[in-house]
């Protein structure tokens, strides 16, 4: 007998897709009940996106500040929060100047409710098309609650403790 390692089946399924798709889609519901009913208790979101994604409507002046990704937070002072299969558009302040974004639910890279500690982290899309199976990832991590407004921010670091970090690579086969 051998101690071999047997041959890794390739995931002709894409199990890390499917489960990114799912995962967008918890992000759709819970934008989907906010637009219908306002945000219940404390809970607030700060939304990562990508700016150069296909679909991302964005002012020039924002698109030249945030050139590659940005993060939104949708607290206190946003409207016209309008939800659709593809993604959200809202209405956000950035230093006094009313903006209407529009995020595509594929550009978005970071979800985090801080009130309650979840989070949910995406690959790149274009990095997971081609990327094997067991490149792909998609993480529930912990982010910042360090500002305040609802508007603009940089992308923040991760607090120590908190929630817990779920990778796929937890279930996919050896």
């Amino acid at each position: 007998m051998t101690n071999e390692t047997p041959p890794t089946a390739q995931d002709f399924i894409r199990y890390d897709l499917l489960t990114q798709r799912a995962l967008r889609g918890v992000v759709r519901e819970v934008l989907a009940n906010v637009a219908r009913e306002g945000a219940p208790g404390d809970h607030h979101f700060y939304i990562s996106f990508r700016t150069q994604a296909p679909d991302v409507k964005l002012s020039t002046r924002l698109r030249e500040r945030y050139p590659a990704e940005m993060t939104v937070i949708l607290q206190h002072q946003f409207w016209d929060l309008i939800v659709t299969d593809q993604g959200f558009e809202v209405g956000l302040s950035f230093g006094g100047v009313p903006e209407k974004l529009g995020v595509p639910f594929d550009s978005i890279v970071g979800f985090y409710d801080p009130s309650v500690q979840f989070g949910l982290k995406f690959d790149n899309p274009d990095a997971v098309e081609n990327a094997g199976a067991d490149e792909a990832e998609t993480a529930v991590e912990p982010a910042s609650d360090s500002a305040q407004d609802a508007g603009e921010t940089e992308p923040a670091a991760a607090p120590e403790g908190g929630a817990q970090v779920v990778s796929l690579d937890k279930f996919r086969k050896k």
